[in-house]
């Protein structure tokens, strides 16, 4: 019955998510070539918003913990679990304090409405993954950028998404890079629950009804000891999962 109700959910929702591509791609160029980054950061985030509140047509609640953890105007790197696109919106639009920028594969770089603008200007990174060594080299230059500009990278060490909820073993590569590049950088653990089940059934229908949790942990300060706190992290992030 669920899955039945969520056809005409699913239709009303992606053509709202459609529309706000569409209306917000060119308020994005006008904000970043005339008023310059915090103008299309705002912008972004809206969009981000937006497509979140969106979301509320399938049924969709969100629930963020652990806020009071939020490192404010220091370089940090993200590192969370990853579930499904639908992790991205409230991390944009709830924690936007933080200037989060992704990690993202090259083929969300050109031909999406909104997305791939601000993927290309936004100060996110796009890798090619069948090309490690250009993949690095981004990498390290969103490290650089961030340490910079005291801004925050996330990072989903999986590598991909989980499709059932069950965690992956962490690809440490890209986030040993990010660390080093950035070693003032806070290291900040997040947890992701029931995002997965948005995407249950596949792209279309989507789920509803689900309750979408992240629990923000207490951030790290860096050491030097790479592997060891990458350990912490990666056991502070599963413990936490929900199966």
């Amino acid at each position: 019955m669920l899955k039945i109700l969520s056809y005409p959910l699913s239709t009303l929702y992606i053509i709202s998510f459609g529309l706000l591509l569409v209306i917000f791609h060119p308020i994005q160029v006008v904000a970043f070539r005339l008023f310059g980054y915090e103008a299309h950061r705002r912008v972004v985030a809206f969009l981000n918003g937006g497509l979140m509140a969106s979301t509320y047509i399938l049924g969709t609640r969100y629930t963020i913990t652990g806020k009071e953890h939020l490192p404010l105007g220091s370089a940090v790197i993200l590192v969370a679990n990853h579930q499904s696109m639908y992790d991205i919106l409230p991390i944009i639009w709830r924690l936007r304090a933080l200037h989060p920028k992704f990690v993202s594969k090259a083929s969300l770089g050109k031909g999406i409405p909104s997305v791939s603008y601000n993927l290309r200007h936004g100060g996110s990174v796009l890798i090619r993954r069948n090309d490690p060594r250009q993949a690095v080299a981004a990498i390290g230059g969103l490290g650089a950028y961030i340490e910079k500009y005291k801004r925050c990278a996330v990072i989903f060490p999986e590598g991909t998404r989980s499709r059932d909820g069950k965690p992956k073993d962490f690809q440490t590569t890209g986030l040993k890079m990010l660390m080093r590049k950035a070693p003032s950088a806070l290291l900040l653990p997040v947890t992701i629950n029931e995002s997965w089940k948005m995407v249950q059934w596949g792209q279309f229908p989507l789920g509803i009804g689900n309750h979408i949790k992240i629990q923000i942990h207490p951030a790290l300060v860096q050491n030097g000891d790479l592997d060891a706190q990458i350990t912490v992290l990666e056991n502070t992030i599963k413990a936490a999962i929900i199966l």
